[in-house]
C-alpha cells in the first residue's frame, strides 16, 4: 500500500515556480508549469510525482518511515 495522502498534490503554478521551488527536492528534476507536484508536509518540501510515489512505498498510514532506503554507508 503506498501512502500518497501524505502529500499534497498541487498544480506548479507560475507563482509556485518563481516564489517557491522550480525543483524536485529529491532528484532535482525542474518542474514544468501545470505539472502535478506533491508537497511533503513532514519535511517542508516539493517532490516530483517518480519522487513522491517512491518515498510514499517508505511510508505507513501515520506517514511515518517504516522502510529505509538502501545506500551505501561508511559503516
Amino acid at each position: 500500500m503506498t501512502s500518497l495522502n501524505c502529500f499534497v498534490r498541487q498544480e506548479a503554478t507560475p507563482q509556485i515556480l518563481q516564489n517557491v521551488s522550480r525543483y524536485c527536492a529529491e532528484c532535482y528534476k525542474e518542474f514544468s508549469e501545470n505539472e502535478p507536484l506533491f508537497y511533503d508536509m513532514q519535511h517542508y518540501r516539493y517532490l516530483c510525482s517518480r519522487c513522491a510515489e517512491r518515498m510514499a512505498e517508505q511510508l505507513d498510514e501515520l506517514c511515518e518511515v517504516v522502510e529505509e532506503p538502501e545506500s551505501p554507508s561508511l559503516f
